[in-house]
């Protein structure tokens, strides 16, 4: 079911094949993946200030100028078009790959965070079931704000450590091929691949339990932050990042970011992933 203040669909996405100019309060950006073509890019997400979800792709986020790199929580705005290739209703593509991009400030977190909670808790999910249905039904959303009943778990599984081979060899044979023609004298680097997968088991409104894998850059930057700062200890630096996910926030308001992947949207029984956290602070009832 949706929570009782929900105030507006969050499928209500523009749906104009023409271009236009759009504000956006960036949300979410995933940990970058490797594209034979940008070397790697990242998925963007974010609410125009009617409470809109877009997503934003591809972009090669650490290619970009550093004053054209965006941050979460920042109202960013520049020309976007439908991403034709992506039927998801939410999906957009930056026409001028953030060339064109204009910042208007950030929203920060005075007051219990009551400004972004204004952005942010508009249309909030609590029911597993209800947002997988509304996936499949017409509207089809692919973004959503939801709101866990009970976190059970944080969970740490090691995984391949290195990325697809063919698609580095391609990554390769691009490189080479620009430095024939005067390419970039410093060759790109592309991020390094986690070696871990996070995940989530949790429960909604009505008791059912769910495992979701996180794919948040946040979690990502956080792993490799306490890696260097336990001097290469890996069981260290994944205590660190469950003391984040698990200890501390399971003592804030917890609201998962959903997304669902291009790949599993049209098939797969539950077709999201946790592609970033809100976490404000407990409302005081002492203050209602």
């Amino acid at each position: 079911m949706l929570l009782q203040h929900s105030r507006c669909s969050a499928t209500n996405v523009m749906h104009s094949a023409t271009s236009k100019r759009e504000r956006i309060l960036i949300l979410v950006k995933t940990y970058p993946a490797l594209s034979t073509k940008y070397d790697e890019l990242v998925c963007t997400a974010g609410m125009t200030p009617e409470g809109k979800w877009i997503r934003l792709y591809p972009i090669p986020f650490r290619k970009l100028e550093l004053d054209k790199r965006y941050g979460k929580y920042q109202w960013v705005e520049l020309e976007i078009t439908k991403n034709t290739s992506d039927p998801r209703p939410e999906s957009y593509r930056p026409v001028k790959m953030c060339e064109d991009i204009t910042f208007h400030g950030e929203v920060g977190t005075e007051e219990g965070w009551i400004a972004r909670k204004s952005i942010v808790l508009r249309n909030v999910y609590d029911d597993m079931d209800r947002l997988i249905a509304v996936n499949k039904g017409d509207d089809g959303i692919s973004l959503a704000v939801f709101k866990p009943a009970r976190i059970i778990n944080f969970t740490v599984e090691e995984t391949d450590r290195s990325w697809d081979p063919a698609k580095l060899k391609a990554i390769e044979v691009r490189a080479a091929q620009l430095n024939l023609f005067g390419g970039e004298e410093s060759p790109f680097q592309i991020v390094s691949k986690l070696p871990y997968i996070f995940r989530y088991v949790f429960e909604d409104a009505r008791g059912r339990q769910s495992t979701l894998m996180i794919e948040d850059w946040e979690i990502g930057s956080l792993y490799w932050n306490c890696l260097e700062r336990a001097g290469g200890d890996e069981k260290v630096a994944c205590q660190k990042v469950r003391e984040k996910y698990f200890d501390l926030f399971r003592t804030r308001d917890l609201y998962f970011f959903l997304g669902t992947s291009r790949q599993f949207d049209s098939w797969a029984r539950n077709p999201f992933l946790i592609i970033g956290c809100f976490w404000p602070p407990i409302p005081n009832p002492a203050l209602f």
